[in-house]
């Protein structure tokens, strides 16, 4: 049991005498554990943010046209490199670009609206992350998507052919 205690007056004074002040503390202390567990119950933590992927079922392969593929690889310090068509044999590119608005975002706007136009079809679109990069980097690209309404993705492993892109480039240490 929780409690406070005085002592008794002790300075020799014989006319009065204290009696000992006692006040119990239980109450107190058993609402306190009260409104802490109160707050601890009622309280919502910090929910995880995380994003929908869907990912394509294994199955037979199918040819990607690579006239309406952008492929943008993701180097180091916040740079990527895109080119149009395959690593070996692109149509245009590859070039290095900033991964904000100015840069990737309009990269993907011009594009998408050029297949758009010559083709009649949407943009596909190849991620691949490279070692040098973070995950902000792959979220951040994931989020220009869909400020562009490019619908059609992929996330995909680099290969050594986009490593030597990104060497040559200067955004692959």
């Amino acid at each position: 049991m929780a409690e406070l205690n005085t002592s008794e007056n002790s300075k020799g004074n014989t006319r009065s005498k204290n009696k000992a002040l006692r006040v119990d503390l239980t109450a107190m202390v058993d609402l306190a554990f009260l409104l802490i567990t109160f707050f601890i119950l009622t309280t919502t933590l910090q929910e995880p943010k995380t994003m929908d992927l869907a990912m394509p079922v294994d199955g037979p392969e199918t040819g990607i046209p690579s006239s309406r593929t952008l492929t943008i690889l993701i180097g180091a310090d916040s740079k990527a490199s895109w080119y149009m068509g395959e690593a070996d044999k692109p149509i245009k590119g590859p070039l290095v670009v900033a991964l904000d608005k100015q840069g990737i975002r309009k990269v993907l706007l011009e594009q998408s609206a050029l297949i758009k136009k010559q083709q009649g079809k949407d943009l596909i679109v190849l991620i691949k992350p490279s070692k040098q990069s973070i995950y902000g980097n792959v979220v951040g690209i994931m989020d220009e998507l869909n400020i562009t309404n490019n619908h059609i993705r992929a996330i995909a492993d680099i290969s050594p052919a986009d490593v030597a892109i990104l060497k040559k480039d200067k955004i692959y240490n």
